[in-house]
């Protein structure tokens, strides 16, 4: 007998099959008994009569309760009425694990019950759906950046320094009294790998120790952080553009039918396509203060900032050349206007903020070695960095790209904490 997944079942039609999963449902009227069956590849109805199993074995089915695990033997059969388009003839039955009093029923629960249950809350259908969209963006971003001839060169977890200033980071012990640190950003060993190997990207999970409570943020999530040899502001621009529209066309390709479960409206993320509109800095603010957000030139935009920026857009926009104040040391400032840094941020739609954040490397020793000073940082932790200028320095640029934030915008998520299996935020480490 076969062993099928439901995804695959309509390669099956009219055949005896067999599937290994949980109930995730069951009704009955009289003579048959409905079982809504899942296997992780989706959800399938079995129909179980009376007739095709007989008496006891129709009789032990009463007893099934959600989450049970059992495997069903019977024929598959096409039913237009059917979520998948086909539903199981059941012939046999065998029960492997009992499941009772399930603690996640049908009903509404509240957030934390569902989060203190994390690892169960994951087996319902919304939540499995979301999981897959997170998977094929993984996937599209991958092999986006495999395409275009960049080489994966993945950076170190634990660093000795932080990247942007030591106040949201995790230290760690390290042997003999060394205090590691958790990554923010594989950034820096980032522009070591593009100096080897040209264009690179790294792809792991990063921390922040931000004690923010907001539905944006959570203190271990992935990034994917290309950087380029020899490339601009523009091209960083154009890099990032591309891979957006790419990986959103990737997800309405192979993943309507999870979409559709989680109710997404598709036409938004249609929308999606180049060119991005690209906004300076300076005429973001004048736009923020005409419609009436306390923003002055000189600050960094807050989430309501960024949502008010976006909602005249039905795509992603890129701001573009921040004041140098409110980025990192590494910047590179605009020639023509110094007091600014040659830095992107590409801002989704539907008020989702920030989904990208990058530019242009400082590529000049003398002035890194200013920045380093100026912003307190120890010149000695950084002097592998510094050999970057030393030996053959060139144009380089680069962006992060939050996996969290941009499965919350494509699956249009209240909180970003439905995008990982188990999110880790400010009061929640269980499970």
């Amino acid at each position: 007998m076969a062993h099928v997944y439901i995804e695959d079942i309509g390669k099956h039609e009219g055949e005896e099959v067999t599937i290994k999963g949980w109930l995730h449902n069951r009704r009955s009227s009289g003579k048959i008994h409905f079982l809504i069956l899942r296997d992780g590849s989706g959800f399938i109805q079995a129909v179980m009569s009376k007739a095709a199993v007989g008496e006891e074995a129709f009789k032990s089915a009463d007893h099934l309760s959600q989450e049970t695990s059992i495997i069903v033997t019977g024929t598959a059969r096409a039913d237009t009425r059917a979520p998948s388009g086909y539903e199981i003839d059941v012939k046999s039955f065998e029960v492997v694990g009992e499941s009772h009093d399930f603690p996640i029923t049908p009903k509404e629960h509240g957030v934390d019950y569902l989060l203190d249950r994390r690892h169960l809350w994951i087996r319902s259908e919304r939540q499995q759906a979301i999981l897959r969209i997170r998977h094929e963006i993984i996937n599209a971003v991958r092999d986006f950046f495999n395409g275009r001839g960049f080489i994966l060169a993945d950076t170190p977890i634990f660093t000795p320094a932080a990247c942007e200033g030591t106040t949201t980071l995790f230290p760690a012990q390290y042997f003999e009294d060394q205090t590691a640190y958790l990554t923010q950003s594989g950034q820096l060993y980032n522009e070591a790998n593009a100096m080897a190997l040209g264009r690179v990207y790294c792809f792991g999970p990063t921390f922040r120790a931000e004690k923010s409570k907001t539905r944006r943020h959570l203190t271990e999530f992935w990034m994917v952080e290309p950087e380029v040899a020899y490339a601009n502001l523009d091209d960083v621009m154009e890099l990032a553009e591309d891979l957006v529209v790419s990986v959103v066309g990737r997800v309405l390709d192979k993943r309507r039918r999870e979409l559709t479960i989680i109710e997404r409206d598709v036409t938004k993320l249609e929308a999606v396509k180049k060119p991005f509109p690209r906004m300076s800095y300076d005429d973001a603010v004048k736009k923020l203060q005409a419609k009436g957000l306390p923003i002055e030139w000189g600050g960094d935009f807050g989430g309501p900032d960024e949502t008010a920026l976006s909602e005249e857009f039905d795509r992603p926009v890129m701001v573009h050349r921040y004041p140098a104040a409110v980025k990192a040391f590494y910047m590179k400032p605009d020639p023509d206007r110094p007091e600014l840094a040659l830095g992107v941020d590409v801002l989704a739609p539907e008020g989702y903020g920030e989904i990208i954040g990058g530019g242009e490397r400082l590529a000049d020793l003398d002035l890194l070695l200013q920045r380093i000073k100026e912003h307190n940082l120890p010149q000695e932790a950084f002097e592998w960095y510094l050999d970057l200028r030393r030996y053959g320095t060139v144009p380089h640029g680069g962006f992060g790209m939050g996996i969290e934030r941009v499965v919350s915008w494509i699956c249009k998520l209240e909180h970003v904490r439905e995008t990982i299996p188990y999110p880790r935020m400010l009061y929640r480490l269980y499970p």
